[in-house]
């Protein structure tokens, strides 16, 4: 069996294509086989099939599918149910995208080592696998996902072909592809240089120094800046004569960093920031949205600018801290949102931690944000961090733009993603310790009091619905103790279970051993996100959790700590100074004393689910009777 996704997503059996229905049927064949035999969670196939907003009935939908595929591609190819999702088995099936990535990683290694007959072979062949746009008939989610680095690709694996082209004297052949190509991609500066050097040997050198000149203009009418290195040292040469005959060593061939700008030759490009106005990346506005008023006008005191902003500006950047599920993201895109009229020259977005948790390249994330502002990075320079932080400030520069950086993991990831400009501001999520580059401005963000909570809750439950029971939803509001992620999932149980009572949902939640297993709808899960959460942190902190756990929910100060740890009391204090900061646990003072000097009077205490989390896997110790003296 042969399956493509370098065009229509399709299966043949027998050069026979199998008939597959639906852009939905054929997003789920393709994420299954993209993950080549991995498992694909159904909380992911779920954003692919239907986006942020999936229906009621997500899993039974993915399961009828999963069924009807299974029907059409048995027995040479298996679905197989693997918790948490779902896995393909192709075994001898052939897919094209992996005899792509053969070819096209061949070739370039011939490249590199001046194989050059030998690499455009291999990479032509590799283009000729292509039966137009990748991905054609997915839905848009996984579209937005996949192509711009499929189509990057395809321009990388074209390039490469026609410098293997140039090494063998074949200028002649390809100037009238190269013409066209560039005409396609006027902002392709390697491809430009390659027509120069072609229209250089068939002996037009005014017209290849007029392509020069022609792309010297383009590059700082539509994007402000001059031409990188592939057109000067080309232009150069052509200068010095020594644009000649001779096969070239030089070739790109590194790897592509995604996402990418450029498109399988056919696509129409759309160029962010310029044909189509400013950049609007910020994320869908979190709906629905309750209480955060207070901190609501903090962000907006801050970031929308005032009267004097052109002739005294100030700086504009906000750190939002606060534990996982308490509302950082929802509240900066709220935020943003409110405030983006005051931001004409657009807003930039970036998450900065991958699906899989890991913390994202900051080239990679600078690349995408330079793109939106409508430069197209070479391959080259996408791997050089200092070229690309050079660019990005000087794409910012003097604009009035709205950054949002969800998630931010520390301050060497951060720091070259931060505008330079004064007319811009500035909203960044995660730990305290990143205040060392976003400046002096935090906005810690706890747990919701009773009265938000409650609020939060009926806007995702019904407002009528849980008015009715007052009573079991304090209960609910007390059992999510105030984090927005577990109230959401609560509501959201309820609004998709109208047989449900609040009661009975309250009840399930009344088990502090099962409460946590609870909290899950979807792809929302309290759980899950706290062990994310936790994963960022050194191996020290996560370790000190359950062993400070025996401490329980009420606070407690360093004295108290020190003794189930086994350290001095400074010693101790440094360390929930750190877990404070990472938002694991909860600084405060005693009731009554506000003095910075006072003995004892700096507290600390556990949210209660993180508690629940923590308690999970506690390493007990026979320290009551002394935590009993320490009181």
């Amino acid at each position: 069996m042969e399956f493509h996704l370098l065009g229509p997503v399709e299966a043949r059996r027998e050069d026979l294509r199998i008939a597959i229905s639906g852009a939905k049927m054929h997003t789920l064949l393709a994420a299954l086989l993209l993950a080549r035999g991995r498992v694909v969670p159904d909380t992911r196939l779920s954003a692919l099939l239907w986006g942020a907003h999936p229906p009621a009935t997500m899993n039974a939908q993915i399961y009828t599918y999963v069924s009807r595929l299974r029907k059409l591609l048995e027995p040479e190819v298996s679905l197989e149910r693997r918790a948490p999702g779902y896995a393909i088995v192709t075994a001898g099936s052939r897919l094209d995208v992996v005899e792509y990535e053969r070819l096209d990683r061949l070739g370039r290694q011939a490249l590199q080592e001046h194989r050059y007959d030998e690499a455009g072979t291999l990479l032509r062949n590799a283009l000729e696998l292509w039966r137009g746009p990748a991905l054609a008939n997915v839905t848009e989610f996984l579209a937005e996902e996949e192509i711009p680095q499929w189509s990057e690709g395809y321009a990388a694996t074209l390039e490469n072909r026609l410098e293997a082209d140039l090494a063998l004297g074949r200028h002649q052949q390809i100037t009238a592809e190269l013409t066209r190509l560039v005409a396609e991609f006027p902002l392709r500066e390697r491809m430009r240089a390659q027509l120069m050097t072609a229209l250089y040997r068939c002996g037009r050198q005014t017209e290849a120094f007029h392509v020069f000149h022609e792309g010297r203009k383009v590059l700082a009418e539509e994007l402000g800046v001059d031409p990188g290195s592939d057109l000067t040292d080309t232009h150069q040469a052509a200068l010095c004569g020594t644009l000649g005959w001779e096969p070239m060593a030089r070739a790109d061939t590194g790897p592509v960093t995604p996402p990418a700008v450029a498109a399988p030759v056919g696509l129409t490009v759309v160029r962010s920031g310029h044909e189509d106005g400013p950049p609007a990346m910020l994320p869908p506005d979190i709906a629905p949205f309750a209480g955060r008023e207070r901190e609501l006008a903090v962000l907006r005191a801050l970031i929308v600018p005032g009267p004097d902003a052109t002739d005294t500006p100030r700086s504009r950047r906000c750190l939002i801290t606060g534990m996982a599920g308490v509302g950082k993201t929802a509240l900066a895109v709220r935020a943003a949102h409110a405030c983006q009229e005051h931001f004409p020259d657009g807003q930039l977005y970036a998450e900065l931690v991958g699906r899989d948790g890991r913390p994202k390249d900051p080239r990679q994330v600078l690349v995408r944000l330079l793109r939106a502002l409508g430069h197209e990075v070479p391959g080259r320079v996408a791997h050089d961090l200092d070229e690309l932080v050079r660019i990005y400030r000087t794409r910012t520069a003097g604009r009035r733009l709205l950054v949002l950086l969800d998630g931010a993991v520390d301050n060497e990831q951060l720091a070259p993603l931060l505008p330079a400009s004064p007319l811009s501001a500035t909203l960044v999520t995660g730990n305290a310790h990143l205040a060392f580059s976003t400046g002096p401005v935090t906005l810690a963000v706890g747990p919701m009091n009773d009265g938000s909570a409650l609020e939060l809750l009926s806007a995702v439950a019904g407002t009528g619905r849980v008015a009715a029971d007052p009573q079991a939803a304090a209960q609910l509001v007390r059992h999510c103790a105030g984090l927005p992620l577990a109230l959401r999932i609560a509501g959201a149980k309820l609004a998709s279970r109208p047989h449900w009572s609040l009661a009975r949902l309250a009840r399930r939640l009344a088990d502090p051993g099962a409460r946590l297993s609870e909290l899950s709808f979807g792809d929302l899960d309290v759980d899950r996100t706290l062990r994310d959460w936790l994963r960022r942190m050194d191996d020290g902190n996560r370790a000190l959790l359950p062993r400070l756990s025996v401490l329980g929910e009420r606070p407690f100060s360093a004295a108290a700590a020190a003794i189930v740890l086994g350290l001095p009391d400074q010693r101790a204090e440094d360390l929930l100074e750190r877990l404070a900061d990472s938002s694991l646990i909860e600084p405060g003072r005693r009731p009554g004393e506000t003095g910075a000097g006072g003995s004892g009077a700096l507290q600390y205490r556990f949210h209660r689910l993180v508690l629940l989390y923590a308690q999970a896997s506690a390493v007990q110790r026979p320290v009551r009777a002394a935590l009993a003296h320490a009181s």
